[in-house]
């Protein structure tokens, strides 16, 4: 049961942009891996969008977890949420509307428990808009170039867009973002809507996925007005630094960076591979180069949250 007046006491109401303009702002941390830590299996091809319908308070606990742990902006479990993926599950489209708009609610629910439960700040929520890739759920949001054409991948997104945007997000989060080709798409599609966005690339090295420059990548955002931060996320630690220093000179523009916990995503065994690299003690060097918006993403939890707030609030 959602509330009806998800909004915080007075003295805490503040404009997302304004609180970007002060910041840096902590994000949350990965969705997937808080709600498997509760014990949920997400082998579905719907990922956590499945939760939606089946499991929707698994979804708010999960969200409450990171506010609590220091995270000032919630991103939503929309990220693999479409019609299309919900379609493949014999959901209709009234009732996958439905559950695309309950991921905004769920997070509004989690912020209103937060400040009932003392957390005393103002708190956020982002709309997570992901790739077209994420939908077909077998790993080609890490590669890109579909064979989609602009117009094509515009008039997928748009319709979640409109159902996301009317619930009343502070942000949308177009993340994961593998080519210039979607992004070019989605910063069409986000202009029907009086919404500002953040554009997050998923990168390797100083490329997009889909093996673009970051120089060329960054700059379609440089001059869209709805666009208050570009960045990078579900991508390596290590390769953080050099994106967020790009992003701030091509754009001018507050940078956003939410990498993994460094280990490897195997798409063909649906498992993480390898050592985690990500320590909170890197974020001071990326606030400096233009962070404004810093958390996580996948497998970095509650506790790597907290330990980012820790060290931006002593720095």
């Amino acid at each position: 049961m959602t509330s009806d007046t998800p909004f915080p006491p007075a003295h805490l109401s503040r404009s997302f942009g304004d609180s970007l303009a002060a910041g840096p702002l902590v994000l949350d941390g990965g969705m997937s891996n808080q709600l498997r830590s509760a014990g949920h299996d997400l082998s579905d091809e719907l990922w956590s969008a499945r939760l939606l319908a089946d499991s929707p308070e698994a979804i708010t606990e999960a969200h409450l977890a990171y506010f609590e742990a220091g995270a000032d902006v919630a991103i939503t479990a929309s990220y693999q949420a479409t019609f299309e993926g919900f379609a493949r599950r014999r959901i209709k489209h009234d009732k996958a509307s439905e559950l695309i708009s309950l991921s905004v609610e769920l997070a509004l629910d989690a912020a209103t428990e937060a400040w009932r439960r003392g957390v005393d700040r103002p708190l956020y929520v982002a709309a997570s808009v992901g790739p077209y890739g994420a939908m077909l759920a077998d790993g080609s949001e890490y590669r890109g170039q579909y064979g989609l054409s602009v117009a094509e991948l515009a008039d997928f997104h748009r319709p979640r867009i409109e159902a996301l945007a009317a619930v009343g997000p502070d942000v949308l989060a177009l993340e994961t973002i593998p080519d210039t080709v979607e992004a070019e798409a989605l910063l069409g599609a986000v202009r029907d809507f009086d919404v500002p966005v953040w554009l997050s690339y998923s990168i390797a090295g100083d490329r997009t996925r889909a093996g673009q420059p970051l120089e060329e990548a960054f700059a379609l955002a440089a001059d869209a007005d709805e666009v208050i931060a570009v960045g990078v996320n579900c991508c390596a630690p290590e390769d953080v630094d050099n994106a967020v220093v790009t992003a701030a000179r091509v754009t001018g523009k507050p940078v956003v960076v939410y990498p993994n916990s460094g280990e490897t995503w195997d798409a063909e065994a649906r498992a993480w591979n390898g050592r985690a690299t990500f320590a909170p003690e890197q974020v001071t060097g990326w606030r400096d180069a233009g962070a404004r918006l810093i958390g996580g993403c996948c497998r970095v939890g509650p506790e790597g949250i907290a330990g980012i707030r820790k060290v931006l609030a002593g720095a």
